[in-house]
């Protein structure tokens, strides 16, 4: 069951595919089913960011675009 809400935009694509995938924290084990992951992006590379809202790990996903 997908938690996210989807989007058109390959950042909103992204970050619910994040949102879906990785909603358990690797280092306490917390499910976040919230699953919001932050998108920054410089125009060629998009940097996703997760704060476990339970034991503070940060995790980071890069994905690098192509012309």
């Amino acid at each position: 069951m997908s938690r996210s809400k989807g989007g058109s935009s390959v950042i909103d694509r992204l970050n619910s595919r994040y949102a879906d995938e990785e909603a358990i924290c690797p280092e306490c084990g917390y499910v976040d089913d919230e699953g919001n992951w932050r998108a920054s992006t410089n125009g060629r590379r998009i940097d996703y960011r997760h704060l476990c809202p339970s034991c503070g790990k940060v995790r980071i996903r890069t994905v690098t675009l192509r012309d």
